[in-house]
């Protein structure tokens, strides 16, 4: 029977994209990469998704501290090469290297609005204890 298309990663996925992503953080950390938007920024890689090929790895990645953030997404997409060949050294173990395509973290901002609209009052009012419900009942009759 074939494998369905729309399962999640493999656990071979998960495990070699939190391996990049390690090498990725450390080689960004370490500041090898020469180039003033990204010197001005600290650099979080957040996840790393492999392709099924593990040939194309996928960084999600939030700076920090930087002005215009898609600009840096724009430099690091510039520099993916050099980072390629900085990267293969910790990942020595793996067949071929993969491609990094990187991409602008926006979970946390995501987080961020699901928050807000859950603290909204409106909100607030429809999650109250059925308790309350029953006392407000009471008292419109």
């Amino acid at each position: 029977m074939p494998r369905s298309t729309t399962s999640g990663p493999s656990q071979r996925m998960l495990r070699v994209g939190e391996q990049v992503r390690h090498a990725l953080s450390e080689t960004l950390q370490r500041g090898e990469i020469i180039d003033p938007l990204i010197e001005n920024a600290v650099v979080s890689v957040s996840e790393v998704r492999m392709s099924p090929d593990l040939k194309i790895a996928t960084a999600f990645v939030s700076p920090l501290g930087a002005g215009d953030a898609d600009a840096v997404v724009e430099a690091l997409n510039k520099h993916a090469k050099f980072v390629r060949g900085r990267v293969s050294g910790a990942l020595r173990q793996m067949k071929y290297m993969p491609e990094f395509r990187f991409r602008l973290d926006t979970s946390y901002d995501n987080f961020q609005k699901i928050n807000e609209l859950l603290h909204s009052p409106e909100v607030a009012r429809d999650l109250c204890p059925d308790d309350q419900n029953k006392d407000n009942d009471k008292d419109e009759k």
